[in-house]
């Protein structure tokens, strides 16, 4: 579980108490770990044997690498051309089969559906799959598990 910690100087500038959950210590640096994990856990024997597929330059590509990793399952991450090399380098570190496509997201993500049509793997999106947005917002749950004292507002990023 990530921590919760006191965001001191903006906290003392702002005269109030400012605390932060740090997803950024997952391992993955992101909360995308959460949904994607959850994602795969959930597949069928028969959809784990097959493997998964995923499209995306970023924290969710890395999140889908991990959990394949950790749940042993065959797991193919598609990037743009584009992709900072960190990026691919760590998709490649957790095992993923790491295939560069195009220059854009679209580009890698039409790659990503033939591959799953021909191979007959699951998609493991970055964003669109109930299940896997309601595990993300899991996060609001943590702070209220790890921060007991009032909170009277909190504010989140989101993104694709």
């Amino acid at each position: 579980m990530s921590p919760v910690g006191s965001a001191g100087k903006l906290a003392g500038r702002l005269g109030n108490q400012i605390w932060l959950k740090r997803e950024d210590a997952q391992p993955v640096h992101s909360f995308k770990l959460r949904g994607a994990y959850h994602r795969i856990a959930k597949l069928t024997p028969e959809q784990r044997a097959a493997g998964v597929v995923a499209a995306s330059a970023g924290n969710h590509a890395q999140g889908v690498a991990l959990a394949g990793q950790a749940l042993d399952i065959r797991t193919t991450i598609v990037m743009p051309e584009t992709t900072p090399s960190i990026k691919i380098d760590a998709v490649r570190a957790y095992g993923a089969e790491g295939v560069l496509v195009g220059d854009a997201y679209d580009d890698a993500l039409a790659h990503a559906n033939s591959l799953i049509a021909e191979r007959g793997q699951s998609c493991i999106h970055r964003y669109d799959y109930l299940v896997a947005m309601a595990v993300q917002g899991t996060v609001a749950k943590a702070i209220l598990d790890q921060h007991r004292a009032p909170i009277d507002t909190v504010y989140l990023p989101v993104g694709a």
